[in-house]
């Protein structure tokens, strides 16, 4: 493994995780209606999970998928589950006001990686990835490596991106319009989660 090729691995991933997807809408909706810290535990669950479908895919997720297709097709069907409950619920409370307490149910380390780890699209990803990039025999250094360069990029990413999210300006505009915002990311959510059901 060379330093070429993980100066590619970084800026490949840097690229896809800014590309929205559930993780970004949950965690920006996360940090407008519950400030920065909920926001933070939330996003780095996010980070850990994904960094964990790299972990999988270092220790041949891809493979397995080969042998045997059926697994995968299973990944997408429960993970399309989950995103549409978690959509549908995002919808749902729309209208309920925010709580008095920033405690705010289901926004810890735990739901966050609950939420990655239902997506299957990391895994595909980081399979994709890590099979254009790098040489087919990694030594145990490699993975080691690549998988630590992963997960401080998913850790830097989402702290920033709560850390911003929760500024105040941006704050006062959510609860202007908290409603439509929150329909509106239920909305992406519940759909991003039927296209991984219904898409071959």
């Amino acid at each position: 493994m060379t330093a070429e090729q993980l100066g590619l691995f970084v800026a490949t991933l840097s690229v896809a995780i800014l590309s929205p997807g559930p993780g970004v809408i949950a965690v920006s909706q996360g940090a407008f209606a519950l400030g920065r810290s909920r926001a933070l535990a939330y996003g780095w669950g996010l980070a850990l999970g994904a960094s964990v479908w790299c972990l999988f895919a270092l220790l041949g997720l891809t493979a397995l998928f080969r042998v045997a297709p059926w697994t995968l097709v299973l990944l997408k069907m429960l993970g399309g589950a989950y995103l549409i409950w978690i959509g549908a619920k995002m919808w749902r409370h729309a209208a309920d006001p925010l709580p008095e307490v920033p405690a705010g149910r289901g926004m810890g380390i735990v739901a966050g990686m609950a939420l990655n780890l239902s997506n299957p699209k990391p895994a595909l990803f980081y399979s994709a990835v890590l099979l254009s990039i790098f040489p087919a025999v990694l030594t145990p250094a490699d993975k080691g490596a690549i998988y630590a360069v992963a997960l401080s990029v998913e850790l830097f990413f989402y702290t920033a991106l709560a850390s911003l999210m929760a500024l105040p300006l941006l704050r006062r505009r959510y609860y202007a319009a908290k409603f439509w915002i929150d329909r509106g990311a239920g909305a992406l959510i519940a759909l991003l989660g039927l296209s991984l059901v219904l898409r071959p």
